[in-house]
């Protein structure tokens, strides 16, 4: 039944604030809740005293805590360890990250979706009015 079950959790961790501002809002107009984090320290701070998420969106290039020393951290917690992470960055050598999916900036925005439904285990719904 629709409302029976909380929305997906996904954490979005990105310095850009207009980036981090636009995936928070386009996750929360797809029905997910979203929380931002500036950086990876700040990210590893909220997931400690918060519920963990059902996926992380993460971004590589941060200033105090990057997004590979934020995936180390997180696969030491082994709460955390078992969270999907979708990288989304502007780099094209993906070839040392650790993550489930990396997405290349500009991002596509239906490819986005596509893979959080994936990962939240949401069917892509089609809605029949558009």
């Amino acid at each position: 039944m629709p409302g029976e079950f909380e929305d997906p959790h996904i954490l979005v961790v990105e310095d850009d604030e207009d980036a981090r501002e636009a995936l928070v809002a386009l996750l929360q107009m797809s029905g997910y809740h979203a929380v931002p984090a500036g950086n990876g320290r700040e990210a590893l701070e909220y997931l400690r005293q918060a519920r963990i998420p059902d996926l992380i969106i993460l971004d590589l290039w941060m200033p105090i805590m990057n997004g590979w020393q934020f995936r180390e951290e997180q696969m030491k917690d082994p709460r955390l360890a078992e969270v999907p992470v979708i990288v989304v960055t502007a780099l094209s050598d993906r070839t040392n990250v650790s993550a489930n999916e990396v997405i290349i900036k500009p991002v596509d925005v239906d490819r986005l979706l596509s893979s959080v439904s994936h990962y939240c285990g949401r069917e892509k719904t089609h809605d029949p009015g558009s």
